[in-house]
Parts: C-alpha cells; sequence; structure tokens
C-alpha cells in the first residue's frame, strides 16, 4: 500500500512538471513569437516609410556625374561609397582573417595573450564611432597629416570594422569540425597547408557573414567620416600624366553624409528621402551579392 501511494504520488508530481513545463514553454514561445513580429513590423515600417517618402522624388538631375546646387547629384558620393567600402575591407578583411587563423589554429590554448586580445576585441566593438572617427582625425588627420581624406576615412573604417570581422571569423574556424584538421594531418599535410586548404574553404561563409555585416556598418557610418574623409561633394581626383584619377588623399562624402548633409541644410529634404531609397538597395544589392557568393562557396 505505501509503495502504491508512492507512486501515485511521483505520477501525479510528474503530470505536475509536465504541466507546468508545457505552460513555461507555450509562455516563451509566445514571447518569441512577439518579439519577432515587432521587430518584423519595425523592419517593414521603416523600408516602406523610406520607400513611400524618397521614390517619387527620385529624378534624373539626382544622377548626374557633378554635384551642383541645382541637381543636388548623389552620383559622387555613390562613386565615393564604393570605394570606401572596397578601401575599408581591403585593411580590415586581411588582417581580421589573420588574426582569427592565429588564435585558433596556432596559439596555444591557455595563452594569456589570446585572452587579452578576446577581451581587448570584445572592448573595441562597444565604442561608439563618434570616438573612432575623433581617433582617425587626431591619427591621421594630425599626426600622418593627411587631412581630410578618403584613406583617412577607409583606415578608420577598418579599424572599427576589424573585431566583428575577426570575432566572426574566429567563431567560423572554431565550428569546422576537429574530423577535418586530423584528417589532413593524417595524410600527411603541414599545418598551413591544412588551414588554407581544409579549414579555411570550409569556413568561407562563416567569414562571409562577418564581412556582410562589416559592409553595413561601412555603408551607413557618418559620424566617423564626417572628422576623417569629410563632407566635399564631389569626386576627388588628380592628374596622373594628364589622366584624371581617383584621389585616395582628396576629401570626399559617403552617401551616408550626402544625405546627413542635406538634412542638416534643411533645403533638400525631398533629396535626402530619395537618397535614402538609394542607400537602401545599394545596401540590399550588396549584401545580396554577398549571401550569393557565400551560397556558392557553400555548394562547392
Amino acid at each position: 500500500m505505501v509503495k502504491t501511494m508512492k507512486t501515485k504520488e511521483n505520477l501525479r508530481k510528474e503530470k505536475d512538471n509536465l504541466r507546468s513545463q508545457k505552460i513555461t514553454a507555450g509562455i516563451l514561445r509566445g514571447l518569441v513569437s512577439i518579439s519577432m513580429l515587432i521587430t518584423v513590423a519595425v523592419l517593414i515600417a521603416l523600408i516602406g516609410y523610406i520607400l513611400i517618402k524618397g521614390i517619387p522624388n527620385l529624378k534624373p538631375s539626382l544622377f548626374a556625374w557633378e554635384y551642383n546646387t541645382e541637381n543636388v547629384s548623389m552620383t559622387p558620393a555613390i562613386i565615393n561609397t564604393i570605394v570606401m567600402t572596397f578601401a575599408a575591407l581591403l585593411f580590415a578583411v586581411p588582417v581580421g582573417v589573420f588574426s582569427a587563423i592565429y588564435l585558433v589554429e596556432y596559439a596555444r590554448r591557455g595563452n594569456k595573450l589570446v585572452g587579452i586580445v578576446r577581451m581587448t576585441t570584445e572592448t573595441l566593438s562597444g565604442i561608439p564611432s563618434i570616438v573612432y572617427g575623433l581617433f582617425g582625425y587626431l591619427m591621421f588627420g594630425v599626426a600622418f597629416h593627411w587631412g581630410y581624406s578618403m584613406l583617412s576615412g577607409a583606415l578608420t573604417l577598418a579599424i572599427m570594422v576589424l573585431p566583428s570581422v575577426m570575432r566572426t571569423t574566429e567563431e567560423a574556424l572554431k565550428a569546422v569540425p576537429d574530423s577535418y584538421r586530423e584528417g589532413s594531418f593524417g595524410l600527411g599535410a603541414g599545418r598551413l597547408r591544412t588551414v588554407f586548404v581544409i579549414i579555411l574553404p570550409s569556413a568561407i561563409p562563416g567569414i562571409l557573414a562577418g564581412v556582410i555585416l562589416a559592409i553595413g556598418r561601412i555603408t551607413g557610418e557618418t559620424a566617423a567620416l564626417i572628422y576623417t574623409a569629410g563632407t566635399v561633394a564631389g569626386i576627388p581626383t588628380t592628374s596622373l600624366g594628364g589622366v584624371s584619377v581617383y584621389d585616395m588623399m582628396g576629401s570626399g562624402r559617403t552617401l551616408a553624409i550626402h544625405m546627413y548633409a542635406l538634412l542638416n541644410e534643411g533645403l533638400y529634404m525631398n533629396e535626402a528621402y530619395a537618397t535614402a531609397v538609394v542607400l537602401l538597395v545599394m545596401v540590399l544589392l550588396i549584401n545580396a551579392l554577398s549571401a550569393f557568393v557565400a551560397k556558392k562557396f557553400t555548394r562547392s
């Protein structure tokens, strides 16, 4: 009888636990669903507002080759944005990827240097962009005597996105199964060959995810570039052998700064909304291209 009573009590407790777990799971599922709906609704509302306000104001004069106060062309800003994005990635991606390779594949476990580097990268990720802008101004503009230049802006943005590229690459390398490394070593391959032939290609989708995040931050950045690249509304060029070429030491504004300047002046509000549409489409195209490349590498 005593055993029967205990068994019934245990069954009752198990049923109560299962019931409470189901209730808790249902509440959490509901909260997650609500959060998802809020996020999607905010995104749709933001994109819809930009498109509704900006598309009617798009006109051919906004895409003239040269900027003036009559056409308020954004073409120079588009070109500067593309150049700035590729220049910043050119500096940030190799350094971030090779640093992550060292931390994951070469550094000894428990190394104090690894812990310091990781803590530093996490700290740098939380620094406001205006601080990066002031640092870039003092370092590249004043100390290096580069003044307001596209190169100063590109290096500042490279430093700013370096922690995210480095951390995402590190996580992508850690996600590669150890069996890949063991199989490569078992076939007689060295560590360098294993990293660049086996590990790195397998981690490319994760690395590209970090690059996509970096692109989004670069194209939408304003505070860091105002103090480094400047706000000149034109394409910086210099004469080389009688031919005009792009000058990285010249000052120029990106598309985000162009939109900020138009809004700040208060005279070209409609053109600013049109610029926002172009900036949104530009970011979506770059992200779509990066995702397409990531899928190609994943399939291969």
